[in-house]
């Protein structure tokens, strides 16, 4: 049997926050850089997905606390699809995407790894961005630094979320 160790994950094993993970971030936005936030507003925010399918994955996360859409007044429900627009236009122009995916699990039983608070994934992707590494090996290569591309996606947010 082959291993592959990836000690920089133990943080999402050991260093949860108490309650929610995504009301912590909108609850302190002092550490927007340590969480790595791109964007917020009074409605929403961006957070990168500390364990991306592709380089520049991240998420546009209401700050209401809900399990539900049909929960969110109509008024945040536009203003996510309104931003989530803005966001696609961002990966593709200022990153270079050919593609994004877009895409939202809700409940448990419909994939969500953090059923509790809903959030929209907006993933960039590439022709060739996956090969048959993760279908053979179940194992994802992430062709760039974490820290480089959301540096790269934060100087663009103005550009692109000037409301």
């Amino acid at each position: 049997m082959n291993y592959m160790y990836a000690p920089w994950r133990d943080v999402y094993f050991t260093d949860k926050p108490e309650g929610c993970v995504f009301c912590n971030i909108t609850e302190h936005p002092e550490l927007d850089e340590k969480h790595h936030v791109l964007y917020r507003d009074e409605c929403c925010f961006i957070v990168m997905n500390r364990y991306p399918y592709s380089p520049g994955h991240f998420m546009v996360i209401p700050h209401h606390h809900t399990d539900s859409i049909e929960e969110l007044e109509p008024e945040v429900w536009l203003h996510l699809s309104f931003i989530v627009q803005r966001c696609v236009r961002m990966l593709k122009e200022g990153i270079g995407a050919q593609g994004v995916n877009l895409g939202m699990n809700l409940g448990k039983s419909g994939g969500a790894g953090i059923a509790e608070h809903i959030h929209y994934h907006v993933i960039p992707r590439w022709l060739g961005d996956t090969n048959f590494i993760t279908t053979i090996a179940d194992t994802r290569v992430y062709g760039t630094d974490f820290e480089k591309i959301y540096q790269h996606l934060k100087g663009l947010v103005p550009e692109y979320l000037s409301c």
